[in-house]
């Protein structure tokens, strides 16, 4: 049996090595051309119809929940341990040029969730209780009409899911007791039981939960970054240069650093920017399919945000770790993954590491939070409304189980499971991407609607207050 889980580790590790990070990055660069690169054209539009209108009331068109819901339940699962411990990890073998390839990968990942999201709300629909469901497997079964394909796609992703569920409430159980000393089936019932009660009011529940916790606390762990920055600010432009020049220049080993070449920083920031945004993955479309929305590509716009924003979250940890010189330290070499909690510790002591480890534990169990309404909408599309309810209760145990180190041999089998929703999905995408670029383009383009009408609208408001502007100075008020 342990020959055959060294095996399925070592074809696991070689697999999301170079061939899937250059199928979704060579994924990422055709639909940017195909999209002609909206998302750096059309970038301050993006951000001012997302986070500009976070605190908007206004709701355009049919959905479950808010664009905003949709987007912290979205992120829930991308903000997780890999943008802390990742990145951590990634510079130690790759060197600080891996954060240049993340943000590389990360404006070509853009693409890429931008087109699952546009063909999520394109082909979703209704269940019994008049939600809006959506996501790859349905996109596979109503956009090319390969019903076994979605079939395949929500049967893997069950697995998959599975698996995922277990090492994140696992690694919230060690984080805790590392950190605190609580025991791990403390937490793993305190966790299963908070998500129990969120997953069971289902996603206007979990919108409502996200849009809270989310914010919180991505601001509370970039925020705690942002000081260290503050502190050592004299260092920033070091730093900075520091990325760059590692992106395209070979370095031997310094200090704990084991040195890198171009290549290994290339494959460490692509397989950071990749794991972390999730980008091709299938996952986000199904949270943004519940949006209320005008148009999919409108939607679609706050899936680049998203994006955006976990790539922050990656960055924040690439500075904590740069600026404050531990990348190079001894402990690198020991534990290279701890980085980020060394950094803040350098800086604020023993509320350092706890900020990171608070923060670490917030970002997991919001990803287990959505993991398991993810698992629930597959079940719902393989068997319908009532046996997906019951699946609920089959994930939630998961968590207690994950806590605890319960099935430790499944995590073996995690990535192989998640290639098997990738590819697929990826490939449909392809096929689809021109369905994809014609939305974009009605979008953008239809007069008097969407893109347009948002920006006439807006040269209207501003020529109506310079003409007011001209007539209070021309009677001298």
């Amino acid at each position: 049996m342990t020959g055959f889980l060294g095996c399925i580790e070592a074809f696991s590790t070689w697999l999301w090595g170079t061939p899937m990070i250059a199928v979704l990055a060579i994924t990422g660069v055709f639909l940017s051309f195909r999209l002609r690169f909206f998302q750096v054209r059309y970038i301050s539009y993006i951000f001012k119809q997302t986070l500009g209108k976070v605190f908007s009331k206004e709701r355009l068109g049919e959905g479950t929940i808010s664009p905003f819901q949709a987007l912290t339940s979205a992120l829930a699962s991308t903000l997780g341990a890999g943008n802390i411990a990742g990145v951590s990890v990634a510079i130690y073998y790759g060197g600080p040029g891996a954060v240049f390839w993340m943000w590389v990968v990360a404006t070509l990942g853009m693409a890429t969730k931008f087109t699952e999201t546009v063909l999520s709300l394109k082909y979703r629909e209704r269940n019994e209780e008049g939600e809006y469901v959506g996501g790859p497997m349905y996109y596979m079964s109503k956009g090319l009409g390969w019903k076994w394909l979605g079939v395949w796609f929500a049967l893997a992703f069950l697995v998959e899911l599975f698996c995922s569920i277990m090492v994140q409430s696992n690694a919230i159980a060690g984080n805790i007791a590392e950190s605190f000393g609580i025991s791990s089936y403390i937490v793993g019932l305190g966790s299963m039981l908070f998500v129990a009660v969120v997953v069971l009011g289902g996603i206007k529940r979990i919108g409502n939960v996200t849009e809270k916790l989310v914010p919180f606390m991505a601001l509370l762990y970039v925020g705690g970054v942002l000081v260290t920055m503050i502190l050592d600010i004299g260092r920033l432009p070091e730093v900075i240069a520091l990325i760059f020049h590692y992106a395209f220049s070979p370095h031997a080993p310094v200090g704990g650093f084991m040195g890198a070449t171009i290549a290994q920083a290339m494959r460490w920031g692509f397989a950071r920017g990749v794991y972390s945004n999730e980008a091709g993955m299938g996952t986000a479309p199904i949270a943004h399919a519940t949006a209320s929305t005008d148009h999919p590509v409108r939607q679609g716009l706050w899936s680049v945000t998203e994006v955006i924003l976990d790539t922050v979250a990656c960055t924040a940890t690439a500075f904590a770790v740069l600026i404050s010189g531990v990348w190079s330290s001894d402990i690198a070499a020991v534990n290279p993954s701890s980085l980020a909690a060394v950094a803040l510790s350098k800086y604020f002591g023993n509320y350092g590491s706890g900020l990171v480890a608070v923060s670490l534990f917030l970002f997991v169990i919001t990803t287990v939070l959505v993991l398991v309404y993810y698992a629930e909408k597959q079940v719902e599309f393989l068997f319908g409304l009532k046996p997906a309810k019951l699946s609920r209760y089959l994930y939630i145990a998961a968590i207690y189980i994950g806590a605890v180190g319960g099935a430790k041999f499944l995590w073996q089998f995690l990535d192989i499971s998640l290639a098997m929703i990738v590819i697929p999905n990826v490939v449909v995408l392809l096929l689809l991407s021109r369905q994809v670029a014609e939305l974009k383009d009605e979008f953008f383009g239809t007069p008097g609607k969407y893109y347009l009408k948002d920006v006439e609208g807006k040269a209207l408001s501003l020529g109506l207050e310079n003409a007011a502007s001209s007539s209070y100075r021309k009677n001298g008020l």
